[in-house]
């Protein structure tokens, strides 16, 4: 990125803005939301997703440990964690297979195909949150297939979320979805950010000097307004979460279709 102009900078910097904001305030969408805007600045993938990679490993872990350690007093009364470990093993177990094969191209599939799926059924979903009628698939077969799709998509481009979070939703109060996805991310980023170094693609280390700071802001103002909406009616949340979903799979649609 040595070679771009000053407006190309601070176009970059402000998605990464906009990339922290939106993954601390829902719990996902960070590299969903912002990959397409980055690639119409620079049109190279491979110099954005190990930058979102890192990010998201920074930012979810110190999330999951500030927010479990504010919440000590309360586990010792009784309470519980921000993140159901359970549950995250169960989400692993369907998807790590899935998430292999995506990482080492095992199996390739026509991308457009893939994505057209995805992307209809993300909008159906985000319709029925907005609606106020969050679709329930009521069959552990469909979810597993859903889970399967977004651990093969993570795998292969970092943007599975809004699949996996559509089954997620269902399963989970919307106290601990945020930082159970968090948890999840950090996994599977994991073994993405471990292919990257073993094919030795260049993770772009000297520009978190000045991207990681950006996203930190973002970070910040997203942790707010989570907050904000934990406290507000639950359909209120819902419909955010319906909304973004709706935003990502038309942007989707869009690039498809193009």
């Amino acid at each position: 990125m040595s070679d771009l102009t000053v407006v190309q900078y601070i176009l970059i910097a402000l998605i990464f803005v906009w990339s922290g904001f939106v993954r601390s305030g829902l719990g996902f969408g960070g590299a969903v939301l912002s990959l397409p805007f980055l690639l119409l600045v620079l049109d190279e993938p491979l110099v954005f997703l190990p930058l979102i990679s890192i990010h998201l490993l920074v930012f979810s872990s110190l999330t999951i440990w500030l927010n479990n350690r504010k919440g000590a007093k309360d586990r010792q009364a009784g309470g519980t964690g921000t993140v159901d470990w359970r549950y995250l093993g169960r989400l692993l177990a369907i998807m790590i297979v899935p998430k292999l094969i995506g990482v080492f191209g095992l199996i390739t599939l026509p991308g457009y195909v893939m994505s057209s799926i995805i992307f209809v059924i993300v909008a159906l979903y985000s319709l029925s949150y907005i609606a106020n009628r969050p679709f329930r698939s009521g069959s552990k077969t469909v979810d597993t297939i859903f889970l399967m799709l977004g651990g093969y998509i993570s795998g292969t481009s970092l943007i599975g979320a809004p699949l996996i979070i559509a089954v997620a939703a269902q399963h989970l109060p919307k106290e601990k979805l945020r930082d159970t996805l968090f948890a999840l991310w950090f996994i599977l980023v994991l073994i993405k950010l471990s292919a990257f170094i073993w094919a030795g693609v260049d993770l772009q280390l000297i520009h978190h000097l000045w991207l990681l700071p950006a996203a930190a802001v973002g970070h910040v103002i997203g942790l707010y307004v989570h907050d904000r909406m934990l406290q507000a009616e639950g359909s209120l949340f819902f419909r955010v979460l319906g909304v973004v979903l709706l935003v990502v799979s038309t942007i989707g649609m869009v690039s498809v279709w193009r």
